[in-house]
């Protein structure tokens, strides 16, 4: 049984905030694939090749939809058994460093964005992201020009053993 190593997956949140690690491929829209990222250097297992539409993983410069794509990864934590697994929670105040947020800006049931919680101060969330890059942001992003008064969130508690 492998264990999520929350302490990695946000010092290399911390470390790859602002660039893009060589190692990976980017997207112009790469929130996701970077939350896959440091998911991965936590520790999380991939599983599902080569399958996109299955699992969760990257090889050989092709990879699941659900490293690239925030309402993919979404139902994936959603309905994974085996491997990353995550249990979705009521409020932002139940996480802790290493959890995710997703986005629905629209408020239309597709999640558009995602990020990884690297610290919280007084029960609050601040999250790390790709695409517009960001470190250490207020969770709700009421600040980002894609947040509207219909935006809503998903947020998901990564399980610590695998």
């Amino acid at each position: 049984m492998a264990t999520y190593n929350r302490e990695a997956a946000v010092a290399y949140a911390q470390k790859w905030w602002n660039s893009y690690n060589p190692r990976f491929p980017m997207f112009d829209v790469d929130c996701t694939n970077y939350i896959s990222q440091c998911l991965f250097a936590g520790g999380a297992p991939m599983r599902g090749q080569p399958n996109r539409e299955r699992g969760w993983w990257l090889s050989n410069e092709t990879w699941s939809l659900s490293w690239s794509t925030p309402h993919s990864l979404r139902w994936y934590l959603a309905g994974s058994t085996k491997g990353l697994q995550a249990t979705q929670v009521n409020s932002p105040d139940q996480l802790i460093p290493g959890d995710l947020i997703f986005y629905d800006f629209q408020g239309d049931g597709r999640y558009d964005h995602s990020t990884i919680v690297t610290s919280v101060q007084n029960g609050v969330p601040y999250v790390n992201a790709h695409t517009n890059n960001s470190r250490n942001r207020y969770w709700s992003y009421e600040d980002s020009y894609a947040h509207t008064p219909r935006t809503k969130y998903i947020f998901f508690h990564i399980k610590d053993k695998f």
